[in-house]
């Protein structure tokens, strides 16, 4: 018993160690040669889903290609989905694990193990598990010195627009004991100026939303403009109301009123779920409590950089554990279907209830989803962007 305890410490050690020595653009190889030597497995392949969250991209090493799998079914799918280790059989007693890549709730996409022998992969499951954390954690550091993982999850070539934006973002799903958060950009290979933020300390989220004016890489730019003006604001300590402040005169001084945007801020207290919301001219938000949908509205204040030394005020706010907010941009509420519907009018409501039993990161997609069905074409006319917040409290 104590032999084979210190050789099950002894493997997840030497496969944890050297997946944190590799070299950044080795992960997979590396991922591959450790399991094989400390569980005998034959057949590693790590999996990306891409911008649009529609398919797991297999990382494969130049020139070689191999075929993305759909994240909305299959077993990789549903383990992506379930955010659950799920174990296939693959014929002649062996095994296939499906193991969910995930980083702090942000879903990067899944490792398939096979294994010789079913009953052994069932025993080592959760090693397995703690190995595929790692190597997330792995690659979310690696690609500060590689492009692999960056090309791995594209289907198609990003405009330069959306290179940017998607270079600006904090991540597209992040969970803590307090809350859950989700969010989706698209079309997710072009879009122009719309965004999201947040960042987290022991006692509070801060959480931007922020809808983006214009086309192209000028949308781009002005977003960048904005939202590393309020990081910077907000890294120097100063309330979100001083943040807005900062950020409308930054981009002022560069574009003289010729160009804003609008943004929803909020800053919560996790240990009470009263927040500090500042609305610039703002995305829309809904709120599901108890089983039923409701717009919040807030004090509307003029969006950034429309005027020279605009005073924003922040407004008080609270929110209640099982509280669900969605945020979504214009390119959401006033998307309209070929009847003339506007969506914002009672779709996106009926959107909010349906996708009630979805975890937070992937409530976005859902409605992105039901979005496209109701504008009933494929190419939309600006960014969609939605945003949800799971509220748990202390």
């Amino acid at each position: 018993m104590r032999t084979g305890a210190f050789t099950a410490v002894n493997r997840l050690e030497t496969a944890v160690r050297a997946l944190r020595t590799a070299a950044p653009h080795e992960l997979p190889e590396t991922a591959r040669r450790a399991l094989a030597r400390g569980y005998a497995a034959d057949g590693v392949q790590l999996y990306l889903v891409d911008y649009g969250l529609t398919v797991l991209r297999p990382v494969t090493a130049p020139p070689e290609t191999g075929h993305p799998v759909s994240v909305h079914n299959g077993p990789a799918g549903r383990a992506f989905g379930a955010q659950e280790p799920y174990l296939e059989p693959a014929g002649d007693g062996r095994a296939r694990v499906q193991l969910p890549v995930t980083v702090r709730g942000d879903r990067l996409g899944v490792l398939s193990v096979e294994l010789p022998d079913a009953d052994r992969a069932r025993a080592v499951l959760p090693e397995l598990a703690e190995i595929a954390e790692v190597l997330g954690h792995e690659l979310i550091v690696a690609e500060r010195d590689t492009d692999r993982y960056l090309l791995a999850r594209r289907t198609d070539r990003l405009t330069l627009a959306a290179e940017m934006q998607w270079q600006l973002l904090p991540g597209r799903s992040c969970a803590r004991p307090e809350y859950e958060l989700g969010a989706q950009l698209e079309p997710a290979y072009a879009v122009f100026g719309d965004n999201f933020d947040w960042s987290a300390t022991a006692d509070h989220l801060m959480l931007y939303v922020t809808n983006g004016m214009g086309e192209g890489t000028e949308a781009s730019l002005l977003t960048n403009l904005a939202v590393n003006a309020l990081r910077n604001a907000r890294r120097a300590g100063l309330p979100i109301a001083d943040q807005a402040c900062l950020a409308d005169q930054a981009v002022f001084a560069h574009y003289r009123g010729r160009r804003y945007l609008s943004v929803l801020m909020f800053d919560f207290e996790l240990g009470t779920g009263r927040a500090r919301v500042v609305d610039a001219g703002s995305p829309l938000l809904l709120r599901l409590r108890a089983g039923r949908v409701e717009r919040v509205d807030f004090e509307a204040q003029l969006p950034l950089g429309m005027f020279e030394e605009t005073d924003y005020v922040a407004q008080e706010f609270e929110v209640r554990p099982g509280d669900r907010l969605v945020s979504v941009s214009d390119g959401v509420y006033e998307a309209v279907s070929p009847k003339g519907e506007v969506y914002g009018d009672g779709a996106l409501a009926r959107a909010v209830q349906a996708t009630r039993l979805l975890p937070a990161a992937e409530v976005p997609r859902a409605v992105l989803r039901e979005l496209t069905g109701h504008r009933g074409r494929g190419a939309p006319d600006d960014d969609a962007l939605v945003v949800c917040l799971d509220w748990h409290g202390r």
